[in-house]
């Protein structure tokens, strides 16, 4: 199937070559890290995202797996492991999309135009839905504590250094990590 491999690097290929930071995790082009800017004039705009993505051996007719490394407060986006709830990643997808496609259309769609109804983080989206701008301060408030240039550098092995203070930032209510102001 050299097909299918042609295609993995030269969309690969294409992804380093645009405007992206592509990180490779090993020799092989399976796996590998994207940084991954929130889209302007949304909730998201300030943040900067590691974004993993796996490639499976049957790319492109198999969708790659992507997940957010640092984290983000978004109902289609497991908080704790990363996953995306994205119907077109995850369901429809198709050769005809690359990995270009994934970066500047699924991603920054995902982000502008949440979906409540079908969530991976039941907390966002509840939030969302009950009370509009305290979802939109939460949103804003993770941006600037896990979405920061320096939390898109990390690698998930130093995230898990500061698990205790992730832990307890997660298992605290709303109002006291609204009370608290960044160190």
């Amino acid at each position: 199937m050299s097909s299918p491999s042609k295609r993995r690097e030269m969309d690969v290929m294409k992804l380093m070559m645009s405007d992206y930071k592509v990180e490779m995790v090993n020799d092989g082009m399976n796996e590998f890290y994207v940084e991954f800017h929130g889209p302007r004039e949304s909730l998201y705009q300030d943040g900067i995202w590691k974004i993993r993505v796996e490639l499976p051996e049957a790319y492109p007719y198999k969708s790659p797996s992507i997940g957010f490394v640092n984290r983000i407060f978004h109902p289609n986006v497991d908080e704790m492991s990363g996953s995306v709830c994205l119907d077109v990643i995850n369901q429809t997808w198709s050769p005809m999309f690359d990995l270009i496609n994934v970066f500047e259309v699924f991603l920054p769609q995902l982000l502008l135009y949440p979906n409540p109804t079908d969530p991976l983080n039941g907390e966002a989206a509840a939030l969302m839905m009950r009370d509009r701008e305290h979802y939109e301060q939460k949103v804003k408030e993770y941006c600037k504590r896990y979405a920061k240039a320096e939390d898109a550098g990390n690698h998930p092995e130093e995230d898990s250094s500061d698990g205790d203070m992730s832990d307890e930032e997660h298992t605290s209510s709303d109002e006291e990590m609204a009370g608290h102001a960044d160190p």
